[in-house]
């Protein structure tokens, strides 16, 4: 098994031959990892100061940029926070520049959303098994249901000390339901509504969510699953860059530290194979519409 699809792309802004354009959506589609290993993203030298735990307020795992331009997690200066809040920002711009140049369809139905810079190392985080990253899994949200929109994501490791950024890359997504989708349930009547209204939920769960949540939480709760399931140990050395549908491809970080990261939402008529999206991979599973 090799989920993994490698390009030599250095540039954020690259001009690119249609064949490769189509090269490209057809791996991101298909459930492989995009893979650019020359395409770093250059900090600053007043910027190297932020590789450090330092700058976070402890109570959470990321620092956070929201696209109306609240920095979320940070603690320093008004100096120091708009110095930070301006690099997390140009890591955003590049990476929407790359998408719109990468995969030139999704322009107009793509939807910018979070950026963060990630300084702690994985392997010290302590957490509860359904928030333990370092297990393999397939993103879904308890509290913010995506109604089958697509997540897709662009990371780079900016580790300055040439430490890699370690990931688990599981069976694709198709194998997975099939073997835990038995095991889930539908969603009660009047469940979502009642979620909405005491605030549990963001937006209404579909159950769409309400399957992908426990498809979520069974995979990462099968220890045997973890151990044994096929799946590929992947090296992201410092200046790579990777692009990859996380609610689709099973993943897990297993080490690094100092990593950015850029979140698109897409919705499923955005892509150009539609089949392929978790929303209608399960849909053909169960025999009907589940939004």
């Amino acid at each position: 098994m090799d989920l993994l699809r490698e390009f030599a792309i250095n540039q954020w802004n690259p001009s690119l031959d249609l064949s490769i354009n189509q090269q490209l959506l057809e791996a991101l589609e298909g459930g492989a990892v995009i893979v650019l290993p020359q395409l770093a993203f250059n900090l600053l030298p007043e910027e190297q100061r932020f590789l450090s735990e330092n700058w976070s307020d402890k109570n959470s795992k990321n620092i956070s940029l929201r696209p109306n331009g609240g920095l979320r997690g940070a603690i320093g200066t008004d100096d120091d926070l708009a110095s930070m809040r301006a690099m997390i920002q140009r890591y955003a711009n590049q990476s929407e520049q790359l998408i719109s140049k990468l995969f030139p369809s999704y322009t107009p139905n793509l939807t910018v959303a979070n950026t963060s810079f990630r300084p702690f190392e994985v392997e010290a985080r302590v957490s509860s098994y359904r928030k333990d990253d370092t297990r393999l899994h397939a993103d879904a949200f308890p509290s913010n249901p995506t109604q089958g929109t697509r997540l897709l994501r662009v990371f780079n490791n900016a580790n300055p000390s040439g430490q890699a950024r370690v990931w688990r890359v599981g069976e694709p997504f198709g194998q997975m339901a099939a073997k835990f989708l038995p095991k889930t349930k539908a969603l009660m009547p009047m469940q979502a509504w009642l979620m909405k209204q005491l605030h549990i939920t963001k937006r209404t769960r579909t159950e769409y969510d309400h399957r992908m949540l426990q498809l979520h939480d069974l995979v990462k709760g099968d220890i045997d699953y973890q151990k044994n399931a096929p799946q590929q140990w992947v090296n992201f050395m410092p200046g790579t860059t990777w692009i990859v549908y996380s609610d689709q491809v099973l993943h897990a970080a297993m080490s690094g530290q100092y990593m950015m990261e850029q979140t698109f939402s897409l919705p499923v008529s955005g892509l150009k194979r539609p089949e392929t999206a978790p929303l209608k991979v399960l849909e053909a599973m169960l025999g009907r519409a589940l939004i």
